[in-house]
């Protein structure tokens, strides 16, 4: 095998409680993720070279900075890979709460074992991903979870729920890291536990109850809050059952249980931002962990 394709989808936060700050400088976490069929697509090739190649169309992810060559350093130190080449079509829009960096890692790390048969253990993939970023871990899962700590303690949600879900990118991104400096300058985070609620609508498929019980930390934290309102009352408007930013931010997100609302929704709105249409995602294979 000398090229393997993966996929790598984006995720939104049903809930995202940001705990408290760790003496790592992390912060624990309480979120419920969502994986959605918004992603990039990923060619990871063999090379006769000693190096890693990335071919993307965004280009200021190009070179040393991306989070895939991390990834790859990291696999490098530790495993016998070579050179290898990868074609990067980015759709995930960045600095927007999508994991689109993290789960370009986390396939590309999946890739990797495949592509020279490392026969990595899930735990020992999860230990690398944890390693390069917070968000990566959940990025292995194509299902709903419960992800915990640092993003690294995982439950599985049992749902194939399928709902419709439009994503529009407001004119400004967020930058993680300022925003979870935000938040500690705040002092204290007064957060919501909906975590049983959100999973309770997944498990009986009931889009109401999800919607009802959207919650993030981080909407308390955003600089440009009237903006973010006005793109929720606009989803709402057009038939959302509930919204929310999702992530640090920027994006912002509605649920919808009819693919004809959800569609006019984004005809509208895609008039005046960058807007998506996608379905929730829960992979339909035995494992929640994609390999």
């Amino acid at each position: 095998m000398d090229m393997i394709y993966k996929k790598a989808r984006a995720k939104i936060n049903l809930t995202l409680m940001v705990l408290n700050k760790r003496e790592d400088n992390y912060h624990n976490i309480k979120s419920v993720f969502q994986k959605v069929n918004l992603y990039d697509e990923l060619y990871i090739y063999k090379t006769d070279t000693d190096k890693l190649e990335i071919e993307t169309n965004v280009e200021s992810i190009k070179g040393d900075k991306n989070i895939i060559y991390k990834a790859y350093m990291k696999l490098k130190e530790s495993y016998k890979i070579f050179g290898v080449r990868v074609v990067l079509k980015k759709k995930i829009p960045m600095q927007a709460g999508l994991a689109g960096g993290s789960t370009d890692c986390a396939s590309f790390i999946l890739g990797i074992n495949e592509l020279f048969g490392l026969g990595l253990s899930k735990e020992e993939m999860k230990k690398i991903g944890s390693s390069i970023g917070a968000d990566v871990v959940p990025c292995f899962y194509n299902n709903a979870l419960i992800a915990e700590g640092i993003g690294d303690i995982i439950t599985s949600i049992d749902t194939d729920f399928k709902y419709y879900i439009v994503i529009v990118k407001p004119k400004f991104a967020c930058d993680t890291g300022s925003m979870y400096k935000k938040i500690d300058e705040q002092g204290k985070n007064n957060v919501l536990d909906k975590t049983d609620e959100i999973v309770k609508g997944l498990k009986e498929h009931n889009v109401k109850i999800v919607a009802d019980n959207l919650y993030n930390s981080f909407e308390e934290t955003i600089a440009d809050k009237e903006e973010i309102i006005n793109i929720k009352n606009e989803l709402i408007k057009f038939g959302a059952f509930g919204s929310l930013m999702t992530g640090s931010g920027s994006c912002v997100y509605g649920i919808f249980d009819s693919k004809k609302i959800a569609k006019n929704a984004y005809e509208k709105i895609k008039l005046s931002y960058e807007t998506y249409i996608c379905l929730s995602y829960n992979s339909k294979r035995g494992s929640y962990f994609d390999i």
